[in-house]
């Protein structure tokens, strides 16, 4: 869910497991593009290092940024201070008027946009060097991919699944280890788990701020569908798909009464009620689980990890760098090197360090980010299994089966779409008497409308 509320609250949830971005900007003064190389040196700038109010994320980056310039003399690295990483107030006035640092922080839905303005380096030509690049997940190089040339490098990838709560589960006479596969199973689940009595859900949803067309798109997603054309320029909600969603929705709301009274939810009253216990499953991402557990006072225990239901695909996320078109060569190979050594590399840097995460009390095990394949990957795995302080096996079914999902990314103008698909999720969550059919008849309409005028 791009530039949202969803995208503010996931963020400081990267920032609570020390998973923060950092982009590295090359320059003297602190203004983007073309920073000095006085006396042999280069110099990188860095957006997304980790605000005055993240005390130990910051340490740590600035401790790494430390170790890194000792390691390649010559480069020095001026971090900018952001939060949230990417403000949608100010990106694309910082795109227009030339003043994004050397190496920028972007979700995966700003590539083409990035590109299709020409802010971008291309980096084909120096990736070539970087030994970590044909290590990362090629269906998540391939999003910093556009006719053909290379623009950036991802740094986290996310992807979502079903969040439940095992506790529950073995209350309403579930199998924990056995987490439902299909829509039918959730819903058969959800009404079991309703049925422990009043102030139980078994099942949540949001339905306001655009986050209920956002779990809209990600469930047509789980079933094989789409919110938009390959080419992006007509709707195609008013599916199969389309219609098993809300009729499954409004069918566990009405019928089963399996999603509770209170409606016109948003994430952070979702994880809230899984929190409390009083919440059986909802779609999420890994990251969700720390949140919970610090800010609403849940158990790691409790909390479980299930691929998305329904075994056709799965919405996935992320973010990486580019590198302003005015960067130079020696800049682009230093922030390179920035980033492999920072984010790429297992063992060590910001993200990879897990016995620095596990001693300062961060939780080490949870899924993802899982950036890397083959060795890399396996080395990766292997040390933060060494540092896993939370309950590893609540998480392998998500880890396994999520691995086998198509991943579908966030279609082109996704804060509008979904604004619209909000509309007919709330309406089959609120009115009984909803048409399905109609609701999405009208969806389909105005989304075709967005796409037309670009």
């Amino acid at each position: 869910m791009t530039r949202s509320a969803f995208r503010t609250s996931r963020l400081t949830a990267i920032a609570v497991t020390a998973t923060l971005a950092s982009t590295v900007a090359l320059t003297a003064c602190g203004s983007g593009g073309g920073g000095s190389q006085a006396g042999g040196a280069t110099t990188i700038t860095v957006n997304c290092q980790p605000p005055k109010t993240a005390a130990v994320d910051r340490r740590n980056f600035d401790a790494d940024v430390k170790t890194f310039e000792a390691e390649n003399k010559g480069v020095d690295v001026v971090p900018h201070d952001a939060f949230p990483c990417e403000d949608p107030k100010t990106f694309d006035a910082k795109l227009a008027g030339g003043q994004m640092e050397d190496v920028f922080y972007t979700y995966f839905t700003d590539v083409r946009h990035v590109v299709g303005i020409n802010q971008a380096a291309d980096i084909t030509s120096y990736v070539k060097d970087m030994p970590a690049y044909q290590a990362i997940d090629k269906r998540l190089r391939d999003v910093y991919t556009v006719d053909g040339k290379i623009y950036g490098v991802p740094r986290t990838n996310y992807s979502m699944g079903l969040l439940y709560n095992k506790a529950l589960f073995r209350k309403a006479g579930l199998d924990p280890d056995k987490p439902p596969t299909t829509w039918a199973g959730v819903r058969k689940a959800a009404k079991a788990i309703a049925g422990l009595g009043k102030g139980y859900v078994g099942y949540a949803d949001y339905s306001a701020q655009n986050q209920g067309g956002w779990h809209f798109t990600a469930e047509v997603y789980s079933q094989g569908g789409s919110v938009v054309s390959a080419d992006g320029k007509k709707a195609r909600v008013d599916s199969a798909q389309g219609r098993a969603v809300l009729q499954n929705l409004k069918d566990m709301r009405w019928h089963d009464d399996s999603m509770g009274s209170k409606q016109l939810l948003v994430i952070g009253d979702v994880q809230q009620m899984m929190g409390a216990g009083k919440l059986g499953m909802y779609l999420a991402a890994p990251d969700n689980v720390p949140l919970i557990v610090k800010q609403f006072k849940g158990r790691y225990a409790d909390l479980a990890l299930a691929p998305m239901p329904g075994g056709k695909g799965t919405l996935a996320g992320g973010d990486g760098y580019m590198f302003n078109k005015k960067a130079t060569p020696q800049q682009i190979k230093a922030g390179l090197k920035w980033i492999e050594y920072n984010f790429l590399t297992p063992g060590q840097g910001y993200v990879g360090n897990y016995a620095r995460s596990k001693k300062q009390g961060g939780p080490v095990g949870l899924p993802e980010p899982r950036l890397l394949t083959g060795a890399a990957d396996a080395k990766d795995q292997q040390l933060k299994k060494a540092s896993a302080n939370v309950p590893v096996a609540n998480y392998q079914s998500f880890l396994d089966g999520n691995a086998e999902l198509a991943m579908k990314l966030e279609p082109p103008q996704a804060q509008q779409i979904y604004s619209v698909l909000d509309g007919a999720v709330s309406a089959v969550l609120t009115k009984q008497d909803a048409d399905v059919a109609g609701l999405l008849k009208d969806a389909q309409s105005k989304i075709d409308g967005i796409l037309a005028r670009g």
